[in-house]
C-alpha cells in the first residue's frame, strides 16, 4: 500500500489558480487581516507533514484494534492519544476557529483541505476534530457570551473535544419525536435525562473533557421540532476559573460495532440528570443544531472525497508495479514478462474515473467552502444573501454527490487490486468499509436528495437554483472560443438540468409524490453538472499552462476524460426522473 501523501500540488491549483482565492479574501476585511497566499501555503504544507507522518501510519493498526469500551470506559487504538496530542498543539483542531477565543481564524477553503488530508490520513481519527470544530461553531454562533468565554478556548486548543447528541433509539431524522427531557434549575441550569444512540466521540481518551450538545425537550414544549431546545453539557463539570470538578450524570453505556471507522466510538450515551445549560432560546435548538449540521455535512461530503484520495493514490501505484498480460497494442514493457496494468484499457478507465472524480470533487467542495467564507466574512447584503442561498442549495449535494462518488471511487481502487484488494492488508478494503458510513450519517443521502429538491428547489420555486445557473451561463458567455470543447457540453448539460428543475417544479404542482420519486436522479444529475462546471474552469486554467510541465497536459487529459466519459451520465438519470412516481407505487406492501 502506498503511503500517503498530501495532494499539495492540486490544492494549490485549485486555491490559487482556478478560484484565485487571494482575490476574495481581499474583499472581505476580516480575511485580508489573517491569511494571504503565503500563509495558506506554509499552512497546508504542514497539514501535509503531520497527517503523512503522524496520523496516516495509524489507519490500519487504528482499524485492526479499534476502540474497546469497559466500565463506562472507552479507549481509542494504540498511537491515537500520542497523535491526537500532537495534531492539538499544532492548533489544528481550532485552524477555523474565532481567534478571539484562541482559533487560526482560517477561512473554510483552508480548512475544507486540511480536513481533506487528515480523513484521507485517518477518517476514524478524523472525525474526533470535526465533532470538535462542529461544536465551537454552534456555540459561537448561539451560545451566551459566558458559555463561549468558558468553552471555546480549551476546545479550540483540543484540550477538550465536543460532540453532537441527536438521534434516540426510537428516533433517527424524525427528530420531532425525540424524548430526551430537559428540566429548569432555580440556579439557571437545566437536568438533562435520555438516552442518545449513535454519538461520535461520545466517550475517547484523548481529551481530558467532553463538552456535548443535546438536543432535548423542556416540559412545556410544543409538539414536534419546534418543540427541541439545545443544551450544553459536559462530561466534567467546569468550575468558573475553567478548573475541572466532578463528573457530570453522563456515561457511556456500549459502543458500536461497526462495519468500518472501527478506531472512532461510536456511543450510546445516558444523561442521568446531567447537568446542562441551554443554548440560543427555548425551542430554538434545531437552529443551532443546524448551524453544525451544516458545517458537518460538507465535512462529511470531504471525507469521501478524501478516502477517494487515499484509495487513487494506493491503485496508482499498484497498477505501475504490478504486472499482467501484454498491452493490446503489444509488449511494452519487452524486457519483463508481463507488461504493468496501467496498459490495460479497463484498468486506464478507472484509474482516471477516480482522479476526475477526486479532482472535481476537490475543486467542488473548496468552491461550496467559498461560498460559506462569503456569506460569513462579506460586508455587501446582496453578495452575502446570495451565498448564503447558494451554500443552502448546494450542501446536500456536497455531502451526497462526493461521497457517492467517494465509494464509487474506493470501489474502483479495490477492483484494481484485484484479489489483493479483498485481502485486509493491501488497505483497500478498509477504504471502502470507512467511506460507506459517510453516505448514512449526518443525513442519509436520500434525505439528502429530499432536502435539495423539497425545500432548496421547488420550496422556493427554483430561485436558489437560479443562481447557480446564471453563474455557469455567465462563465460560458465570458469564455475564449479556445475552451469551446470543454463549454459546449457545460452548455447543454445546464440547459438540460435548468429544463429538468422547470419539470420537477412543474410535476410537483400535481403530484406530492414528484419529489421523492425524482430527488436521488435529480441530486445525481446536478452533481455531475456541477463537476462539469468545475473541470471547465480547471480547464481553462491549465490551458494556458500546457507546455510548462506534465501537471498541466494531466489536468486537461483528465478534462477531456470527465467530459467524454463521464458527463453522458446525465442522460440516464435525466431519463429516469422524467419517468415519473408511477412506477414506484405499482406494488402493494404486501406485493413486496
Amino acid at each position: 500500500m502506498a503511503d500517503y501523501q498530501a495532494p499539495l500540488r492540486d490544492m494549490r491549483f485549485v486555491l490559487n489558480e482556478v478560484f484565485e482565492v487571494s482575490k476574495l479574501w481581499a474583499q472581505l476585511p476580516a480575511l485580508a487581516e489573517v491569511v494571504d497566499e503565503d500563509t495558506a501555503a506554509a499552512i497546508l504544507e504542514e497539514a501535509g507533514k503531520v497527517t503523512a507522518g503522524v496520523i496516516a501510519p495509524l489507519n490500519r493498526s487504528g482499524d485492526e484494534e479499534g476502540c474497546s469500551w469497559e466500565g463506562g470506559a472507552v479507549q481509542t487504538p494504540a498511537g491515537f492519544p500520542a497523535a491526537y496530542r500532537t495534531y492539538a498543539e499544532g492548533g489544528w483542531v481550532g485552524v477555523g476557529g474565532a481567534p478571539e477565543f484562541g482559533g487560526m481564524g482560517m477561512p473554510k477553503v483552508i480548512g475544507a483541505q486540511v480536513e481533506e488530508m487528515v480523513n484521507s490520513a485517518s477518517l476514524s481519527f478524523g472525525l474526533y476534530p470535526m465533532l470538535t470544530a462542529g461544536a465551537c461553531l454552534s456555540i459561537l454562533n448561539h451560545a451566551s457570551e459566558a458559555l463561549k468565554a468558558q468553552y471555546l478556548p480549551p476546545m479550540y486548543e483540543g484540550r477538550w473535544a465536543g460532540s453532537m447528541c441527536l438521534t434516540e433509539p426510537h428516533a433517527g431524522t424524525d427528530l420531532g419525536i425525540i424524548r430526551t427531557k430537559a428540566e429548569p434549575q432555580a440556579d439557571g441550569s437545566y437536568k438533562i435525562s435520555g438516552t442518545k444512540i449513535f454519538i461520535t466521540g461520545g466517550e475517547q481518551d484523548l481529551t481530558e473533557n467532553i463538552i456535548h450538545l443535546v438536543l432535548a425537550k423542556l416540559p412545556d414544549a410544543p409538539a414536534g421540532p419546534k418543540g427541541i431546545s439545545l443544551f450544553l453539557v459536559p462530561k466534567v463539570m467546569v468550575g468558573a476559573d475553567g478548573s475541572l470538578g466532578e463528573r457530570n450524570a453522563v456515561s457511556c453505556g456500549s459502543i458500536e460495532h461497526k462495519m468500518g471507522i472501527k478506531a472512532s466510538a461510536t456511543c450510546v450515551m445516558n444523561f442521568d440528570g446531567a447537568t446542562g445549560w441551554i443554548v440560543d432560546a427555548p425551542n430554538k435548538g434545531l437552529n443551532a443544531m443546524f448551524t453544525m449540521m451544516n458545517y458537518e455535512r460538507l465535512g462529511v461530503g470531504i471525507q469521501g472525497l478524501a478516502l477517494g484520495e487515499r484509495s487513487y493514490q494506493n491503485a496508482v501505484e499498484y497498477a505501475r508495479d504490478r504486472i499482467q498480460s501484454r498491452a493490446p497494442s503489444g509488449p511494452q514493457a519487452k524486457d519483463k514478462t508481463a507488461d504493468p496494468i496501467i496498459v490495460h484499457p479497463d484498468v486506464r478507465r478507472m484509474l482516471l474515473t477516480m482522479k476526475a472524480l477526486n479532482e472535481g470533487g476537490r475543486a467542488f467542495s473548496s468552491y461550496v467552502a467559498m461560498q460559506l467564507d462569503t456569506a460569513k466574512y462579506s460586508e455587501d447584503t446582496p453578495t452575502r444573501k446570495r451565498a448564503e442561498e447558494l451554500v443552502a442549495l448546494l450542501t446536500p449535494v456536497a455531502k451526497a454527490f462526493l461521497t457517492d462518488m467517494g465509494l464509487e471511487t474506493t470501489t474502483h481502487g479495490q477492483q484494481i487490486f484485484g484479489g489483493h484488494g479483498y485481502i485486509r492488508e493491501w488497505g483497500q478494503e478498509q477504504l471502502i468499509r470507512d467511506c460507506r458510513i459517510t453516505q448514512i450519517y449526518e443525513g442519509t443521502n436520500g434525505i439528502q436528495s429530499l432536502d435539495l429538491l423539497a425545500r432548496k428547489v421547488v420550496g422556493n420555486g427554483g430561485s436558489f437554483y437560479q443562481h447557480f445557473s446564471d453563474e455557469v451561463q455567465a462563465f460560458i458567455g465570458s469564455a475564449d472560443a479556445s475552451l469551446g470543447e470543454f463549454t459546449a457540453p457545460l452548455q447543454a448539460a445546464i440547459a438540460n438540468l435548468d429544463q429538468l428543475t422547470a419539470w420537477v417544479i412543474e410535476q410537483a404542482k400535481g403530484n406530492p409524490n414528484e419529489v421523492g420519486a425524482a430527488s436521488v436522479e435529480y441530486l445525481q444529475a446536478f452533481g455531475y453538472t456541477a463537476y462539469a462546471y468545475m473541470w471547465a474552469l480547471m480547464a481553462r486554467a491549465a490551458l494556458a499552462k500546457q507546455g510548462d510541465d506534465d501537471f498541466y497536459v494531466s489536468k486537461l487529459g483528465t478534462a477531456r476524460f470527465y467530459f467524454a466519459r463521464l458527463l453522458p451520465r446525465i442522460h440516464s438519470l435525466t431519463a429516469s426522473v422524467k419517468a415519473g412516481s408511477a412506477s414506484l407505487f405499482l406494488l402493494d406492501a404486501a406485493q413486496f
